[in-house]
């Protein structure tokens, strides 16, 4: 990527590293609860549902955690280049994972505990809040993938844009497949798996671009 000098590298390196700490971090609280905690099932439950119940307040500090790491990102994206979209759509990807952790789903698919099995059978105004910041989450995500292929395809780094275009399509497609009611929960995790990955990989691969510093 295109990289500007500047005054104070080690920070824009750290801004870096919030976003390649981000996925990992959320990824891997998903999985020890999908293991490990009491009435969960990963196949019929969507990852959201976490942030219910007693100790729900661990997938919401996973949720703001991300989001605040992935700002911190975006603020690197905009020293390390001169481009600002995709810092944008960064910072907005973000936003949503802050949002998605304040707004919370209703009780459904047999969690917490006690909740009857199946979708909620009503929708309350934090839960409509949720799935419209998934929806900026996805959306944004799926747009930054879109902005640094086009961006690597021109300075001819072939396999770098060929990763970010096919992580973009799989997360769409994933996206897509998650709208049908028996398949939601593992697509929603499948795309979270491809997306968060990718913004990290991403983060990883802008900051051991940077221009090593004199010592």
């Amino acid at each position: 990527m295109d990289t500007l000098a500047h005054s104070r590298p080690g920070r824009t390196e750290a801004l870096l590293a919030c976003g390649a700490a981000a996925g990992p971090l959320f990824i891997a609280t998903v999985l020890v609860q999908d293991y490990t905690r009491a009435g969960v099932d990963p196949r019929e439950q969507p990852l959201s549902l976490l942030t219910l119940g007693g100790i729900g307040w661990v997938q919401i500090g996973a949720f703001v955690a991300a989001g605040l790491l992935n700002i911190a990102f975006a603020a690197g994206i905009s020293r390390a280049t001169p481009h600002r979209r995709g810092a944008q759509l960064i910072g907005g990807y973000g936003l949503g994972l802050i949002a998605a952790g304040t707004f919370l789903p209703d009780p459904a698919h047999g969690f917490p505990p006690g909740t009857p099995a199946g979708p909620a059978t009503g929708m309350s105004l934090p839960a409509r809040l949720h799935d419209i910041a998934a929806l900026v989450v996805f959306g944004c995500l799926v747009g930054a993938t879109a902005v640094f292929a086009r961006r690597f395809a021109a300075r001819g780094e072939r396999i770098q844009a060929l990763t970010s275009a096919a992580a973009g399509v799989a997360v769409l497609v994933l996206v897509v497949v998650s709208m049908d009611p028996g398949r939601t929960s593992e697509a929603l995790r499948g795309a979270v798996l491809v997306g968060w990955g990718w913004a990290s990989w991403l983060a990883f691969h802008l900051r051991t671009s940077l221009p090593q510093r004199r010592p």
